[in-house]
């Protein structure tokens, strides 16, 4: 039986989407808040690599998230897809690095953590990449990593939530900050009124710092500005993701070739640039020379997160009852998404968390 709780979500990337998607079957009415349109900012604009680019560097509350959401990440899918007719194309390829300068260390990790990450000849890399480019001398490969069309994602989980009817979701509804009475938080005030709730749950990307900074409050989540370009080409030119100096090559079912990213401290503007176009298509055509003659056919920029070592807020807010977070994932919201939700709805839901909540807690760390 659904518990009696009107449960309203500031935010509708796939962080909100999914922590909607989680809680409606127990909570009695959830109501999701977007500024703009779900799943139009980060969400969208992302690779949707299922890993960290550099899984290794991460701390362990990271690779904890990481783990449980890659094993899920199929089952996920396959549900919304049955649901809503729309299918997010989690497509395992592998992923290829290469002339790593840490690669002791990566190997050291997978052995740690039992993930099947190995040394791989260069020769046989160029056999099963033929499109790769020469002068790469080492290679380590992952054969169980996939990449999901972050797009179709969002588009499923909103198609799904829309056919729930305990949920509701306003868009174009900007939240311009909680309605508090003494210790509680019992709502926000948006540009069309009051929204009230019994729990208020914070999920807001790179907006979140500033909601909270209302309750004089100090989160250390900041725009990071990201752009990426996208080529069109066959079907079967790229068969895996390779990744070369930070900057990565995804290919799509459709022959989609996606080219990212970049990191850039602009503050909230989105504005591609025609620097960061060059930059991404020298690395392109680095990784894969033949798309020096490809035409790119989208360039955009979106904003992260970002949060100290990306470990992401989740879980109730001290001294504010009723609120709650479920932010601040940096470069990795598609990744954790998963994990980071149902730990969110185990904790507002009383249940037995699916891994240790403490690294999360806002408690300490705001």
């Amino acid at each position: 039986m659904a518990r009696q709780q009107r449960v309203v979500i500031v935010g509708g990337g796939v962080i909100g989407l999914l922590t909607a998607f989680n809680l409606a079957a127990d909570v009695e009415q959830v109501v999701l808040l977007d500024r703009g349109g779900v799943g139009q900012e980060s969400s969208w604009a992302g690779g949707g690599i299922v890993s960290p680019l550099y899984p290794w560097r991460y701390n362990g509350a990271v690779t904890a998230l990481a783990h449980w959401s890659q094993d899920f990440y199929p089952q996920l899918a396959e549900r919304l897809f049955t649901s809503t007719g729309v299918d997010p194309e989690v497509h395992t390829t592998g992923l290829y690095w290469l002339d790593l300068d840490d690669e002791a260390q990566a190997l050291e990790w997978a052995r740690r953590e039992g993930r099947p990450l190995a040394v791989a000849d260069i020769s046989a890399v160029a056999d099963a990449v033929p499109v790769l480019g020469g002068g790469y001398s080492r290679a380590i490969y992952m054969a169980d990593v996939a990449n999901v069309r972050n797009p179709r994602l969002v588009k499923s989980l909103k198609a799904a939530l829309q056919a729930m009817p305990n949920v509701t979701i306003h868009e174009q509804c900007e939240v311009l900050g909680f309605i508090r009475e003494g210790e509680k938080i019992s709502g926000v005030n948006t540009v069309r009124g009051e929204i009230l709730g019994d729990e208020v749950v914070l999920s807001a990307g790179a907006w979140s710092g500033e909601l909270l900074s209302g309750l004089g409050l100090e989160l250390p989540v900041e725009p990071v500005k990201g752009q990426m370009i996208l080529y069109k080409c066959a079907s079967d030119f790229l068969p895996c993701m390779v990744l070369a100096k930070g900057r990565y090559a995804i290919p799509r079912r459709d022959g989609h070739i996606l080219i990212g990213s970049t990191l850039e401290h602009e503050g909230f503007d989105k504005t591609p640039t025609q620097t960061a176009l060059e930059s991404l298509k020298a690395s392109a055509v680095e990784l894969i020379p033949a798309l020096a003659d490809a035409e790119v056919v989208g360039h955009w920029a979106g904003l992260r997160p970002g949060s100290p070592e990306g470990i992401p807020y989740i879980g109730r807010v001290s001294g504010f009852e009723g609120l709650w977070l479920n932010c601040g994932h940096y470069r990795n919201g598609l990744v954790l998404a998963p994990a980071s939700c149902q730990l969110f709805a185990d904790l507002l839901l009383g249940r037995e968390p699916i891994i240790d909540p403490a690294p999360y807690a806002p408690e300490g760390r705001i």
